[in-house]
């Protein structure tokens, strides 16, 4: 398991208004422990794509990237990992949200 020690989100416009609801683009910076086989020493970011469609949130994409190089890491979030960052992803989204 990792924590989230930083994060940015950016709506991600839909040029051609094809797309329902609204795209955010979460980028969090993780600490993961050393024992953990995702851990890398350049640090791990996790790219979010979060979708807000009919009040309905959801993650509709993901990857891990090393954090100096960007490099993809090929490597899946665990079903408890996964429910943590939707949560973490919803309760900043409304927050930004509300500041609007």
């Amino acid at each position: 398991m990792f924590d989230i020690t930083e994060y940015s989100v950016e709506l991600l416009k839909d040029p051609f208004g094809i797309l329902t609801g609204t795209r955010h683009e979460f980028l969090l910076d993780l600490d993961v422990p050393e024992d953990d086989e995702l851990h890398h020493e350049e640090g791990v970011s996790l790219r979010v794509i979060y979708v807000v469609e009919d009040e309905s949130p959801r993650i509709a994409k993901y990857e891990f990237l090393t954090t100096t190089t960007n490099k993809y890491i090929d490597f899946e979030l665990e079903e408890d990992e996964e429910k943590m960052v939707l949560a973490f992803c919803k309760e900043h989204f409304e927050q930004s949200e509300g500041q609007n």
